[in-house]
C-alpha cells in the first residue's frame, strides 16, 4: 500500500468517485507537474521578492501554467528574462507560458494568497518589426502558423503571442524538417523570437534548387 495521492469517496452503489489531489500537483498538456518548483525557480531570480505559479484555463481546453512574481522595492523585471531563466533550469512543460509582474500578489482578508485575483496575463498581436530578409519572411510566416496568428514580427516572442512548450516543440519540429537545422528546447527559450532563430538559417536553405 502507498499514498498516490489522489482524494476520492465510495458512493453508495461501491463505486469510487475520483475528487482531485491531496498535493498541488497538476496536469498540464498530459504532464502533471508540481508547480512549487517552477515557483522555487523564479523566486531564486535577481529582483524577485515573491513568486507564486497556477495552473490557468482562460479559454476552454488551453491549461497553461502561468507565473506572478512580485518585485523587489526598487527593482524592474523583465518577464521575458525571467522566463528564460526558468528555461534554463525546469523541463520545457513545467516552463510558465507567461510571466506576470506585480508590485503585490493579492491577499485575501486573512493574508493568504487571493488565487482569484490573480490577473489573466495577456498576450501580444504580433504588430513587430517587418522581416528584411528572405529568411525571416519564411519564418514569420512560420511562426505564424503554428501559433495560429495573422502575423508575427521579427523580434516578438513567440510566448509572448501565446506559445508555449507543446507548441515550441512543434515550431522546432518545423524548423528541421524545412530547414535542416536542429534547435534544442532550451536553445530556443534563449531567444524565442524570429530574430534569435534566423541566424541558425543557412542562406543556401532558402535558395531555389
Amino acid at each position: 500500500m502507498y499514498r498516490t495521492g489522489d482524494l476520492v469517496r465510495r458512493r453508495e452503489d461501491g463505486e469510487l468517485e475520483y475528487l482531485g489531489r491531496a498535493d498541488e500537483q497538476v496536469k498540464v498538456r498530459g504532464f502533471r507537474v508540481e508547480p512549487g518548483e517552477a515557483e522555487a525557480v523564479l523566486a531564486r531570480q535577481p529582483g524577485v521578492d515573491q513568486a507564486v505559479v497556477v495552473a490557468r484555463e482562460d479559454r476552454p481546453g488551453d491549461r497553461r501554467l502561468v507565473g506572478y512574481v512580485q518585485s523587489a522595492a526598487g527593482t524592474v523585471l523583465d518577464p521575458a528574462e525571467l522566463r528564460a531563466a526558468a528555461g534554463q533550469v525546469l523541463p520545457s512543460h513545467m516552463v510558465p507560458s507567461a510571466v506576470v509582474v506585480l508590485d503585490a500578489l493579492p491577499l485575501t482578508v486573512n493574508g493568504k494568497l487571493d488565487r482569484k485575483a490573480l490577473p489573466a496575463p495577456v498576450f501580444a498581436d504580433g504588430a513587430g518589426r517587418e522581416p528584411s530578409t528572405p529568411v525571416e519572411g519564411i519564418l514569420c510566416e512560420l511562426f505564424a502558423q503554428v501559433l495560429g496568428v495573422e502575423r508575427v514580427g521579427v523580434d516578438d516572442s513567440f510566448f509572448d503571442l501565446g506559445g508555449h512548450s507543446l507548441l515550441s516543440a512543434v515550431l522546432v519540429a518545423r524548423l528541421e524538417e524545412q530547414f535542416g537545422i536542429t534547435i534544442s528546447l532550451r536553445e530556443f527559450l534563449a531567444d524565442p523570437s524570429v530574430r534569435g532563430v534566423a541566424g541558425r538559417v543557412p542562406v543556401s536553405a532558402t535558395e531555389e534548387p
